[in-house]
């Protein structure tokens, strides 16, 4: 993609290295195509037993959205326990690949719609292709940092295909950080574009829902520098009688804390997905 900076993809030796690593489980790793973006975007799927053979059971569906700078391969690498967690409570793990996006569909750039690939063509690939149950009550959405701005960007924008969503030290306010992260290679800068920045954050799409919309998690660590965004959030979450769960932790912004908060999130997706 000319527009977001490019990164290899995982060779054949490091996928053979993932696969052996995640225990339990089968690691899948596949190009889903986006005709939006008229490209294929890599994608790795961790799939319970019980999701598979001759009379697979339908598993709701986990999507894990990286950060800046990460892969499909991010979240095994930082969780490599994903497949044995697939295995233990019964759901599939889906990782697409989101470059540096934000998971946006960038309003200056036509080849960047990875909001639609995220809340369409992901959805119907990984339906038609695995024992899924294929409705929104089986699908939950989480990620960390741009990944966690992803995650609650598509779930807010999108609650008809989502119905759980969370976020991990999540940039869930975009305008305090104008010089960071690539963003304005999607949006412009944030100068000449207020207008977009303002309505490509977070904490502006609240208004799309109303309290029971959505099942809501939020993390964010203590000393985390997107610590003072994801208050914010929770505020406006609590002034618009939004129920959530807000959780802040001891930590910083990196692997360790996201090892640990993903399992808080998994077990309230899993809460989500048996009512």
């Amino acid at each position: 993609m000319k527009n977001v900076r490019k990164r290899t993809s995982l060779s054949a030796v490091l996928l053979l290295l993932l696969s052996v690593s995640v225990q339990g489980a089968r690691v899948d790793t596949t190009w889903v195509d986006s005709p939006s973006m008229k490209k294929k975007v890599e994608v790795i799927y961790v799939v319970p037993d019980k999701a598979l053979g001759e009379n697979p059971q339908a598993c709701p569906v986990v999507y894990l959205l990286h950060g800046y700078g990460g892969n499909a391969g991010t979240w095994i690498g930082i969780k490599p326990e994903l497949g044995k967690i697939a295995d233990e409570k019964g759901l599939i793990f889906a990782c697409p690949d989101g470059e540096n996006s934000w998971y946006w569909d960038s309003p200056k750039h036509e080849d960047v719609r990875y909001e639609a690939f995220i809340s369409s063509e992901l959805i119907k690939y990984t339906d038609a292709h695995y024992a899924t149950r294929a409705d929104r009550k089986g699908r939950a959405i989480t990620g960390l940092s741009m990944g966690g701005h992803g995650a609650m960007w598509n779930a807010l924008r999108h609650k008809d295909v989502f119905g759980a969503a969370g976020s991990t030290s999540g940039g869930v306010d975009i305008r305090p950080f104008p010089k960071n992260w690539e963003m304005a290679v999607q949006l412009g800068d944030n100068e000449s574009n207020k207008a977009l920045w303002d309505a490509h954050t977070v904490v502006n799409q609240l208004d799309s829902i109303a309290n029971g919309d959505l099942a809501l998690i939020i993390d964010c660590g203590e000393k985390d520098f997107f610590l003072e965004v994801n208050k914010d959030l929770h505020k406006r979450l609590l002034e618009r009688g939004i129920d959530h769960d807000f959780i802040t932790r001891p930590g910083v912004h990196d692997g360790r804390y996201w090892n640990n908060s993903i399992d808080y999130q998994i077990l309230f997706f899993e809460k989500y997905f048996k009512r």
